[in-house]
């Protein structure tokens, strides 16, 4: 086989979902749609929390930073893809990949992390509901947001390291619309064991610890609501957890079926599985928080009071 090592790479070709013009067209405009609504949305939910004094809590806190995350989540993969479409270009600098490697990983770890966190303060809310305001301090929930940047970018430090130790073939076309691990992995010419050893035990780690967290703060949650006698007390409890809930699903589901095996496994058709949690999760975060929590709309209304008002003062 034709070897290069990774000094001499100039860069990678990303084939996409499709080869045909016309559906390429369809593609690209879905993607800036979605990537609109992303940020639109993500933006709008930041606002909301920024200027409204009364979701300055530790839950709307986390999850300005998950709306942060979200906007930065997307804007790792879709603005290359867009911006390849107008080029009529499939191409990715080999450093352009790497770094879109780092972020990718950084911000999917970062998403997790904080549902996590989510997941704890909804715990200390339900079960410990008097002594709230004594566990979920601001120092706690800064050092928590904290803890869980540096986790990330360590992490997304070490397989970037290790990826830019592997050699490649000459066959540098990379079947999907951005720089993958595992995809990526499969072009090497090196042996990627380590990599995979460090996918399993860090990155397992690191995938796992989340999870848990939400896992056992969830049995307790359950367990304590089955123990309120009214109805209507049950229905209030879960009613705080239903949208945490939905979105754990998407983003926990779509990487399970995908990365928790060997990157030799990796398929075209799990493609399309990526999207769910590069793209439609962030994207559906905003509605799923909003549609759900009346603080949320509630805040977002007055936004839209104050700014027909300011439109109204500036037309007369």
């Amino acid at each position: 086989m034709n070897r290069e090592n990774q000094t001499s790479i100039s860069g990678f070709y990303l084939l996409g979902f499709s080869e045909l013009p016309e559906q390429q067209q369809i593609i690209f405009w879905l993607f800036l749609s979605v990537y609109l609504v992303t940020m639109v949305g993500n933006l709008l939910i930041l606002m909301a929390i920024g200027l409204d004094a009364h979701l300055h809590t530790p839950m709307y806190f986390f999850l300005a930073n998950l709306s942060f995350v979200d906007l930065c989540f997307s804007s790792v993969t879709i603005p290359k893809t867009l911006v390849n479409h107008i080029l009529k270009s499939k191409y990715i600098s080999y450093i352009e990949c790497m770094t879109q490697i780092y972020f990718f990983i950084t911000f999917t770890n970062m998403d997790g992390f904080l549902l996590g966190v989510m997941a704890y303060d909804r715990y200390v809310a339900i079960c410990r509901p008097l002594h709230y305001t004594t566990i979920m301090r601001p120092r706690l929930c800064i050092i928590l947001v904290m803890v869980s940047w540096v986790i990330t970018h360590l992490h997304a430090l070490l397989h970037t390291l290790l990826m830019v130790q592997l050699s490649f073939c000459a066959d540098k076309t990379i079947p999907h619309f951005f720089c993958d691990p595992y995809p990526i992995l499969k072009l090497s010419c090196s042996d990627t064991y380590l990599n995979d050893l460090m996918v399993f035990t860090v990155g397992g780690m690191v995938f796992m610890t989340p999870f848990m967290c939400i896992t056992i703060s969830y049995v307790y949650i359950f367990s304590r609501v089955l123990k309120i006698p009214s109805t209507q007390g049950i229905k209030k409890a879960l009613s705080t957890c239903g949208s945490h809930l939905s979105v754990v699903s998407l983003f926990y589901g779509a990487i399970m079926g995908i990365y928790l095996r060997p990157s030799s496994s990796y398929s075209v058709q799990d493609m399309a599985a990526t999207v769910i949690f590069t793209m439609v999760t962030p994207m559906l975060n905003p509605f799923i928080y909003s549609l759900r929590n009346r603080d949320i709309k509630a805040a977002l209304k007055k936004i839209k009071r104050e700014l027909f008002k300011d439109f109204k003062i500036t037309k007369f």
